[in-house]
């Protein structure tokens, strides 16, 4: 009877095999005959059990039995393994007729793309591009802008200090003060640039902005052609209705010092949030540069006067986009970067 059982299990398994229609039909028909519970695995437990006259026979076919199965599955398996891995390939194949996928494309940044406009105004306007180190020392910084280390003016601007009279350069000013001392004039230079104040991040304020400072010194030069040369930028800026006012102001470098306003684009001078209801929106700071700021630099104020104005790139890229956050700015939002 163990003999004719084992011929029974061995067709019954070798006959599922020969109807498995994948790998996974297959291992299901090894685990059923030959897994810890399945029937060939079941019997060749069962031989110590059988008499002894039987026990060498039935074991003898048991085991060839095992072989058998096991050497068919191997090969069904490895048949099926194949047929399956080539259905999925002919389902993942590439058309290589497709056209390729485009990579998003990039945008330029809202300080990049104003700074890149205001240097594209003064450069039509003749001025040159000057630059600096951001390291800078308190000589270029404020000692030769007329701003001593006793000036009140200094707490205007708090300072990142790296060591003894080292620091971060609170403006692009210092540009001013090497370009002068390194060229006699005339001088009619731009300076974009970054700078560092220790504010505390805000709305409004950050540790870390842009500046553009301008600077125009040569003979015979006045307040005139400095309002004239801003309401310039400003029309170029802003629109070609845009309008603007001057303000008396103190800078240090600069007498007489003025600060600029431009008319508010959003009410036209009505009054509303932005502006403050006030009509007009500050943009920059301006001024005639002060005698002993020339004389600092070896030039003679009774030969020579210049001007200089300085304005923040954020500033007027919130003012230009409708930007009500500078950190905004800084914080690499794709979703904010998209819009520009």
């Amino acid at each position: 009877m163990a003999e004719e059982r084992v011929r029974e299990i061995t067709a019954a398994a070798l006959e599922e095999l020969a109807r498995a229609r994948s790998s996974q039909d297959v291992e299901q028909v090894r685990v059923k005959y030959l897994g810890k519970k399945g029937a060939l695995t079941f019997l060749l437990r069962s031989v110590p059990k059988l008499p002894a006259t039987e026990r060498p026979v039935v074991g003898r076919e048991a085991n060839e039995a095992k072989a058998e199965i096991e050497s068919e599955i191997e090969r069904r398996l490895a048949e099926w393994k194949a047929e399956e891995h080539r259905l999925k390939l002919q389902v993942e194949q590439i058309d290589l007729t497709l056209p390729g996928r485009r990579p998003p494309l990039g945008t330029i940044h809202p300080l990049n793309r104003v700074l890149d406009e205001i240097i594209e105004i003064f450069l039509g306007l003749g001025f040159a591009i000057a630059e600096g180190p951001e390291v800078e020392s308190d000589f270029y910084n404020f000692e030769a802008l007329n701003i001593p280390k006793d000036h009140p003016a200094r707490d205007m601007q708090d300072t990142f200090y790296l060591s003894g009279d080292v620091l971060l350069r609170t403006h692009t000013s210092p540009v001013q003060i090497r370009t002068m001392m390194a060229q006699r004039p005339p001088v009619r230079i731009i300076v974009p640039g970054r700078v560092y104040r220790r504010d505390i991040p805000d709305t409004s304020h950050s540790p870390v902005f842009h500046q553009v400072e301008g600077l125009a010194v040569d003979r015979a030069i006045s307040m005139g052609d400095l309002k004239g040369t801003l309401a310039l930028f400003a029309r170029e800026m802003f629109g070609g209705d845009a309008e603007v006012r001057f303000r008396p102001s103190f800078f240090p470098f600069t007498e007489p010092s003025a600060e600029v306003d431009v008319r508010c684009f959003i009410c036209r001078g009505e009054g509303c949030r932005v502006c403050s209801q006030s009509g007009w929106l500050e943009i920059l700071g301006s001024g005639m540069v002060h005698p002993q700021v020339l004389r600092n630099v070896g030039y003679d104020p009774e030969e020579v006067t210049g001007w200089a104005f300085g304005m923040g790139v954020e500033r007027i890229a919130m003012l230009k986009y409708g930007i009500d956050d500078i950190r905004l700015f800084f914080e690499g939002d794709l979703r904010f970067l998209a819009q520009f």
